[in-house]
Parts: C-alpha cells; structure tokens; sequence
C-alpha cells in the first residue's frame, strides 16, 4: 500500500522490546530483564522514542564547535556570523529532513518485501544503495565514514585543547593519548539505543557551557582597546563560513538515530526542533564573546583561553571534557557499525567484551591523526568544506531528486512534499539551491579557504606539534 507507514507502525506497536531488539544491532543476547532492573534499564539504557532522538539530535549537534564559533565570528563579522548561522541552520534542517524521507521510502520498501531488520542497524549508504545503486552507496560510505573518522579526531583534540586550561602540567599531545584511552571505552556502548542517560546529559553540559560564555563574556566586559575589524580577508571570511557550515552538518548519523527509533516516522521535524534549540546556545555566547575580545579572537580559537580561570570556568570545562566522550560515541558508533558489517560480526549474539575487541581497531586510527594534526579550530573548517559539504548537503539532496526522477517514484512515494513548498516542483527547486549553493560557496570558495588556512597552520607548528597554540615556555 504506496503512501503509508503500515509497516512501522506495526513494528513500532509491538513495544520498546522489539524495538530495542531489532534497532541494537546485536545489543547482547541472555533473559530480557524483570521488575526492578528492567524499570533502571528502560529509564537509564533503552531508548526509543522521539525526546530521545530529539536529545541525541540536540546533544551531537553542538559539541566543541561552541567553543570555536568565536573564533568563526571574528574571521566573519557579527552580521554575517549571526545571519549564516541562521541560514545553515534551516539549511541542514532541511537535508536532514530529505535523510529521513528517504530512510522511511528505503525501509518501506524492504518491509513490504518481508525483509526483517531485527540485529541490523540500517545505515546512509545502506539506504543509497537500495534506492539508487552501487555508485551512489560507494559515494555516501566514502563521505561519511570519512567525515565521521574526522569527526572523533575532532573530539580528541578538543579534549586535549579543554584539559590544558585546568592542568597544564602535561601538554596537549599527552593528553590527546590519555583521552584517546579514555574515549575508547565507547566500543562497549551498543548502538544508539543505549545514549539515553548520555543523550540528556549531554544537553545539559552544553547548555551550561553556552550560557557561561555568554555571562562571562558580558561580566568581562570589552577588551581595552578591542577592535572588530572582521570580514578583512576572503581566506578567514569563507574560512569562518564553513565552520560554521560544519556546525549545522552534524547530521551524518541520522539514519542510525531514527533506526534506533521505536516510530522512526516521527522523526520528520525533530531535527528543526534540535536546531532551534540549539541556535539559542550558540548565538548568544558567540556574539557576546565576540562583542567582548573582537580580533583577539583571530589567535585564539577555543573560546576558553581568553576568558580568566574561575570555578565556573572549570566547570565548564570538564562538562565539555564528558560531552566529548559523548559526541566521541556519537561519531564513532556509525563507524563501529560499518567495521562490524565488513568483517562479518554485525548482529551475531555475541558477548560485550568480544564485541568490543572487534570493534578496537575502528579507534586506532582516530587516535593517531588526532596527534597528527592537534589544529583545534581550523581542522573544524577544512573537514566542513571538504567533507560535511558532500555528506550532508550535497549527497541527500542530490540523491532524493534522483530517487523521484521518475513519475511512478514521485506517485508512489511513501512522504509527499510538504504543503506550502509547492509540490514536487517546489521541493526540486529547494534541493538544486541547496546543490549549487553548498558545492559553489561551501565546497569551493571554502574547500579553498580552509585549505590555505589548513596548510599555514602546518607550515607555522608542524606535524605531530607537541602544544598547539600554547605559550611558547611550553611548547
């Protein structure tokens, strides 16, 4: 029956059980649980439900980037810092929803050929290689575990940048290898599912930070002397555009989330939802930590080196140092998925610990190109223009006109167009924009700025640095 969600639905009625079953990709067999520890798992470990995945959407969204958005509006300016942020915002809202029409029309249709997803954890190239083929699944799992790999080495060198302005005892190099010990661990957490409690937690640590920025930013006051002189120069204009494009591209595990979903139809406006939420986190302490330091931002691309150490600073530091942990899972499971699916053990009954050791592998390389390039801030632009302009942007709204190509697609498809957009004409005309617009602005002009920025902080601390930004007595 084109045009409705029988198929789900009826899953989705059998209960958080099956759900957490068939979504878990092999959460671990033995007796479900009873009474007491049942009621703990499904508050702290199950979940399924729309909050949840509005939380995880919320929660990975905005990690790091907050403390890097500063540093983007003093590369941009005020105005154009705070109407991009506007403008990427709904524009990754927008691919997200056109993600998760076409997870819906993918799983669907298997569902009405009785395939049973029970122990398999749908992914984004799984979904274009059903809809469109080989070539388009090849494209989609190059960019997207790509984007993701560079999206945990972003977290570690976050941690490693965050630790240092409460103990800098040790170098940042050391501790990017003491968090990358510490972010492993995640290789024992099973699927989306189980990111609940951590889902939740997350938000809150990121809310908190935000608006100590904010409030720090606005005590401090003006620098004496500050100046805002941004946009001066196109390289740090588009530069800071495309970490700013990155930070609303954080959309490259929505396939995973709404797999992870009891009703994963329900996903639709979720992500706006997440956004809005969002955006009063980050407008409010960019701008004002702009309005406060100005150009001296431009040197200085965490937002916590400028501000003086205070118990509330600490504070805010170490929620960031468990968001990342979290947001480090976020990135990482996906990869975890794709590792377990290619040597054969996605969806085996087997035990957590062995599961686990299989899963190792995926954090070796996080862990070494953490170390390699410790670029906090810049790294942020370059993996945006080069990889979340593809991922996010340009692959799903590309894909979805090329799944509704055809007449009987567009008859048959199980989400019509949103009302008010125009039809099928209107949805067209919205994916070409966001097309040309992403592979004109974002993957070039950016591509291009982010590159020379890239490359000149090389060529300024070279390779494998041992203290990225830090005064020179420790370096």
């Amino acid at each position: 029956v084109a045009g409705n969600y029988v198929e789900m639905e009826r899953e989705g009625g059998d209960g958080e059980h099956q759900a957490g079953a068939g979504a878990g990709g092999g959460d671990g067999g033995g007796a479900a649980p009873s009474g007491r520890s049942k009621l703990v798992s499904s508050l702290f470990w199950h979940g399924g439900s729309a909050y949840d995945a509005w939380f995880s959407c919320s929660s990975n969204q905005v990690a790091q980037v907050l403390l890097t958005l500063p540093y983007s509006f003093s590369q941009l300016g005020m105005a154009s810092g705070i109407a991009l942020q506007l403008f990427y915002g709904l524009m990754g809202s927008w691919t997200a929803y056109l993600i998760s029409v076409l997870y819906v029309e993918y799983r669907t249709r298997k569902e009405r050929d009785k395939v049973d997803f029970r122990g398999h954890v749908i992914q984004w190239f799984e979904v274009l290689d059903g809809l469109l083929g080989t070539h388009w699944r090849n494209a989609g799992l190059f960019f997207n575990c790509t984007f993701l790999l560079f999206g945990s080495v972003i977290q570690l060198i976050a941690c490693a940048s965050n630790i240092y302005y409460i103990n800098d005892s040790m170098d940042k190099r050391t501790w990017t290898y003491i968090f990358g010990a510490c972010c492993a661990t995640t290789v024992f957490i099973p699927s989306f599912h189980n990111y609940r409690m951590w889902s939740f937690l997350g938000l809150l640590m990121t809310t908190y930070t935000a608006w100590y920025l904010t409030a720090a930013a606005l005590v401090h006051g003006r620098l004496e002397g500050v100046t805002h002189s941004a946009p001066t120069k196109m390289v740090l204009y588009f530069t800071g555009a495309t970490n700013i494009l990155y930070t609303f591209g954080g959309h490259a595990v929505t396939v995973e989330i709404m797999h992870a979903m009891w009703k994963p139809q329900k996903f639709k406006l979720i992500y706006l939802m997440a956004t809005l939420y969002v955006l009063t986190l980050t407008l409010p302490s960019a701008s004002a930590m702009y309005w406060a330091f100005g150009d001296a931002l431009l040197d200085h691309s965490n937002a916590f080196s400028l501000l003086p150490r205070t118990p509330f600073r600490d504070a805010a530091v170490v929620l960031m140092l468990i968001h990342q942990f979290i947001t480090f899972g976020f990135a990482c499971t996906p990869l975890y998925f794709v590792w377990e699916k290619a040597i054969g053990v996605h969806g085996d009954r087997t035990g957590v610990f062995r599961r686990a050791a299989a899963r190792l592998p995926v954090v070796a390389p996080i862990w070494f190109l953490a170390v390699v390039f410790p670029f906090f801030g810049p790294i942020n632009s370059t993996v945006g223009s080069l990889l979340v302009s593809f991922t996010v942007y340009i692959i799903p709204a590309a894909a979805h006109m090329a799944v509704f190509a055809a007449p009987a697609a567009r008859e048959g498809a199980v989400e019509r167009p949103p009302r008010g957009l125009g039809g099928w004409a209107g949805m067209y005309a919205a994916n070409c924009f966001v097309v040309a617009w992403v592979l004109v602005v974002g993957f070039g002009f950016g591509g291009w700025a982010s590159t020379v920025n890239f490359v000149r902080q090389v060529n300024t601390f070279g390779l494998f640095t041992k203290c990225y930004q830090c005064p020179p007595s420790d370096i």
